[in-house]
């Protein structure tokens, strides 16, 4: 199988770096605005370099390598001109040029180093450096289900690296893919590793969620404050979430520097894995650029008279009927049923659906 490092420039000629394993169908997906996030909001876009590798290890080394290059270095790449790649290192490198037949992994010199999945450049002269977003780590994960849930919750506001801490059925798990329900990118690209201590290695900041004391000292944060933290933050952060039926153990906690805590409801503490996760993964995506659903304008109110002539109607009707009895309460009946009538804002379109209606209902019948 063929797996694909690439960079694509979008609209607004900034660059993404991704890897896949498709890369005609992942180019696809970007045009179409299938892949939440970064691209989707910055369409069309151009494929302007890729490079095919033997294992997804191989293509996903490579996507780190280049996601931070400045984009010099970058465009120097797109033209395979490997002595202007060398000059643009931010880094020194050996002056002389790099033979082409060499393979990519083995030209990167003077790379930052720093993951990130979202590769974003502010302008042509200076590379920027935004806050990474931040990784989720599920920390010995019990149920393939529950795993495949989380990255379906992470997906849906823009988180796509997990990283998973001695997952009890191992990984990958068969049971996870069902339960994403399309969040495949966030479990082809989750990493596995043995201790807690190596999964946050690379993270300036982690977050420990528990609702329950564990005999740490602490700052205590809500998930909205934990989100404005880590969008200040100069440094990538980890939220860390425990196993599902015993949550995070204390000395999961003591590796943390700040815990967040649902506010919710002391009788009841009990959130299952996946709605922890999308809980805290909202709150970070208010300070990203995510589409919104769009709105349906409604229908402007229909005029007073036609209202009024809804009423009138209707009141003949029921007069007809015999429906305002006793007589004397005929003021108050109709006063209510104006107010009834009045309440709602129907536009022309239902005002007229209403009294087409009662037109049908005051029909004398067929016997």
């Amino acid at each position: 199988m063929t797996f694909w490092a690439y960079i694509i420039r979008c609209s607004d000629s900034l660059y993404y770096t991704g890897h896949t394993d498709d890369l005609k169908r992942r180019i696809a997906q970007h045009q179409m605005g299938d892949v939440p996030g970064f691209t989707s909001v910055r369409r069309p876009v151009d494929l302007m370099w890729s490079e095919s590798f033997s294992t997804r290890d191989e293509a996903l080394n490579a996507e780190r390598k280049v996601k931070n290059w400045s984009r010099p270095k970058k465009e120097a790449l797109f033209r395979s001109d490997w002595a202007g790649v060398s000059k643009a290192a931010r880094k020194p490198v050996r002056s002389e040029a790099v033979a082409p037949s060499i393979r990519l992994l083995d030209k990167l010199e003077g790379y930052s180093g720093r993951t990130g999945l979202d590769d974003v450049e502010m302008d042509v002269g200076r590379n920027a450096t935004p806050t990474p977003p931040p990784v989720i780590i599920l920390v010995r994960p019990q149920l393939g289900e529950n795993i495949g849930k989380a990255a379906r919750a992470m997906l849906n506001f823009g988180l796509t690296e997990m990283r998973l801490v001695a997952p009890r059925d191992g990984w990958p798990n068969p049971s996870a893919g069902p339960a994403a329900s399309g969040a495949d990118i966030v479990l082809e690209r989750a990493q596995v590793f043995g201790t807690l201590a190596d999964a946050v290695a690379d993270c300036g900041h982690v977050y420990a969620t528990t609702v329950r004391k564990r005999g740490v000292t602490k700052p205590v944060v809500t998930p909205e404050q934990a989100a404005s933290e880590i969008h200040a933050a100069p440094a990538r952060s980890a939220i860390l979430f425990g196993p599902e039926r015993s949550g995070l153990e204390t000395d999961d906690v003591a590796v943390a520097r700040s815990i967040i805590t649902v506010p919710i409801n002391p009788e009841f503490g009990s959130l299952n894995l996946a709605q922890a996760v999308i809980l805290v993964a909202y709150e970070w995506s208010k300070g990203q650029a995510l589409i919104q659903p769009p709105a349906t304008d409604l229908l402007p109110p229909a005029p007073q008279d036609e209202l009024e002539g809804l009423i009138e109607h209707l009141e003949g009707m029921l007069l007809n009927s015999g429906y305002f009895y006793p007589p004397d309460r005929m003021p108050v009946t109709k006063r209510t049923l104006r107010g009834v009538l009045t309440k709602p804002g129907w536009n022309t379109q239902e005002v007229r659906t209403l009294r087409g209606v009662l037109s049908v209902l005051d029909r004398p019948r067929r016997r």
